[in-house]
């Protein structure tokens, strides 16, 4: 028969056979496995097989005395938890049995309960009060339940002891399960903490809507190392996180103090619609629909219809939704976003800028004086500080000469728009020159390095929309043509605001359709605009989503929205 093979350096205890293709790495294990064989050893495989001497099997005997004692040892460990969990589990079901004949019953002997959502207990500490949630944290603790009670308002302690903790339904309580509970409201004693500085000791509760657990329970189907596309396709189960719900909690907020600074700034809130049939932005990224057997298009901007309120109801404002079907998958782009755009009459450029800067800070301000959104912001991005003021103006000709003496380029394109590359494949960098489109990228980097939100302004007309108002003189002496038009750009999100003036000569605006290619027909109520008592004007667009992203600090717009849309996602 042939001898077991061992290989001190090549071999494996774990994989090997004692073959000489798969030898064994130590001899007390060969001899272990196979007592009654003969063996063959050598030290590496340039040396070559020979019998272990007498005192070699002597040694590696004691070590196979020694694998036989832990495995008997392993084996009765095993044998030992085995009858621990069959006795545990015994005990359980027992339990469980047991937790069946217990009825709870609310006493009536008590004083009523005072029905409250969890954010408004603090003034009913002492009292008993009665609140429904679901369970978004569970913790059992020596005949003691905790329960985290949430309810969109806020969180809630919950402590079950005695018999409340011992009903078969405290006993099988499930993670989002939802609940009605009721007790008495007590301080949290020093020392210790709870949400709200308080905790509900339960004298009476009840299951309204049972979890599932085990395979399909909550944690199973989400968690925070979930795959990203998981987490878009249960956008559903992630709102019910403390960061998701938080940040909507703060879109909110937002939303109500952009309100609050736009109205003290005479400005009212209108709603234009989603339905059109003329563009703002360009035809590229329309969204277009049969309407009625009419062509029309989901919105890009409502831009065009809050000039025509100006001469009825003076400054307006609107917080829209905007479609653009635009082939993007970068971190600050949806298909579909919140925007807040404002026209303003008989104002000049500076005006503007002053405007958005205004509206911008006085909004931070409301929201970091308010206790809720401040206490929102500082869960999100503890490092928030409010902009200081005045915000750097820039102009497009001095961003260009500042990104090339900062050796910041961008990739080289040809006529077709087509990226060019070296020939080892990858893209050939240039310096900017005056006529180029700044990239995001280039933008973003250039924020970042500053530090401060900045305007950009005066874009050449040839890469803005065609009702943008030229600066003054612009273009006279054959050099480019700039508009009055700006971004506000912010550290680590890049633009924010795009607004400019508009157009507010009649035979100006016609010049730029016909030179666009754009057909005046259906433009012919914003033609109107300067033909019946025209006044310089102009507007801008907010994302709300991006503005969020760099007030909570979030990586992706798409974290800032109720169910964002990007392309290739329109669900849930």
């Amino acid at each position: 028969m042939a001898p077991i093979h061992v290989d001190e350096s090549a071999g494996s205890d774990e994989t090997g056979k004692g073959t000489p293709e798969q030898p064994y790495q130590t001899l007390a294990f060969a001899l272990y496995s196979h007592p009654e064989e003969k063996f063959v050893i050598r030290k590496d495989a340039a040396g070559t097989y020979e019998e272990p001497t007498q005192s070699a099997l002597k040694k590696a005997k004691k070590g196979a005395d020694g694998i036989e004692k832990k495995r008997k040892k392993a084996e009765e460990l095993a044998e030992r938890e085995a009858k621990e969990k069959a006795e545990a589990r015994e005990r359980k079901e027992k339990r469980l049995e047991e937790s069946k004949k217990i009825v709870l019953q609310e006493d009536p002997s008590l004083p009523a309960a005072i029905k409250s959502k969890i954010g408004n207990l603090t003034p009913l500490r002492s009292k008993r009060i009665r609140t429904s949630g679901w369970v978004h944290r569970l913790r059992d603790q020596k005949e003691i339940i905790f329960v985290v009670l949430r309810d969109g308002t806020g969180y809630l302690q919950c402590v079950l002891s005695g018999q409340v903790a011992q009903t078969y339904e405290a006993l099988t309580l499930t993670l989002e399960s939802t609940i009605e509970v009721v007790g008495t409201l007590k301080t949290v004693p020093e020392g210790q903490t709870a949400p709200g500085g308080h905790e509900l000791v339960v004298d009476y509760w009840r299951v309204l809507g049972a979890s599932p657990g085990g395979e399909d329970a909550f944690t199973n189907r989400l968690n925070e190392k979930s795959d990203p596309s998981i987490q878009a396709d249960l956008r559903h189960l992630v709102l019910r996180g403390e960061t998701a719900s938080a940040v909507l909690k703060l879109r909110a907020a937002l939303l109500n103090a952009f309100r609050q600074s736009l109205i003290s700034h005479d400005l009212l809130e209108v709603t234009p619609p989603c339905l059109v049939q003329t563009q703002v932005e360009g035809g590229a990224t329309l969204f277009k629909l049969d309407y009625y057997g009419q062509p029309a298009f989901l919105t890009q901007s409502s831009q065009l219809y809050l000039e025509t309120c100006l001469p009825s109801l003076g400054d307006v404002f609107c917080v829209q939704e905007s479609f653009r079907a635009e082939n993007s998958h970068t971190r600050r782009h949806l298909s579909e976003y919140t925007h807040l755009e404002a026209e303003l009459a008989f104002i000049t450029f500076d005006d503007l800028m002053d405007h958005i800067e205004a509206v911008i800070c006085e909004t931070v301000d409301k929201l970091l004086q308010d206790p809720a959104s401040a206490a929102l912001i500082k869960q999100l991005n503890p490092t928030f500080a409010a902009p200081e003021r005045p915000f750097l103006r820039l102009s497009y000709v001095d961003a260009i000469k500042w990104l090339n003496e900062h050796d910041i380029k961008h990739e080289a394109e040809d006529a077709q728009g087509n990226v060019i590359k070296d020939e080892q494949g990858n893209p050939v960098m240039v310096e900017h020159k005056v006529g180029d489109d700044i990239a995001e990228a280039a933008e973003r980097r250039m924020t970042d390095i500053l530090g401060r939100p900045v305007f950009l302004y005066g874009f050449p007309a040839e890469l803005k929309a065609f009702y943008m108002k030229k600066m003054p003189k612009s273009g006279e002496d054959g050099g480019p043509t700039f508009t009055e038009s700006c971004d506000l750009l912010m550290p680590g999100v890049g633009e924010i605001v795009g607004g400019s003036m508009r157009i507010a000569d009649e035979q100006e605006l016609l010049a730029a359709y016909k030179r666009e290619g754009i057909d005046p027909t259906p433009y012919y109520w914003f033609t109107d605009q300067r033909k019946y008592g025209t006044c310089e004007h102009g507007g801008y667009g907010l994302g709300v989503e991006r503005f969020l992203a760099w007030l909570a600090k979030r990586y992706t717009v798409r974290e800032c929205s109720l169910y964002p849309r990007w392309p290739g996602r329109a669900t849930p």
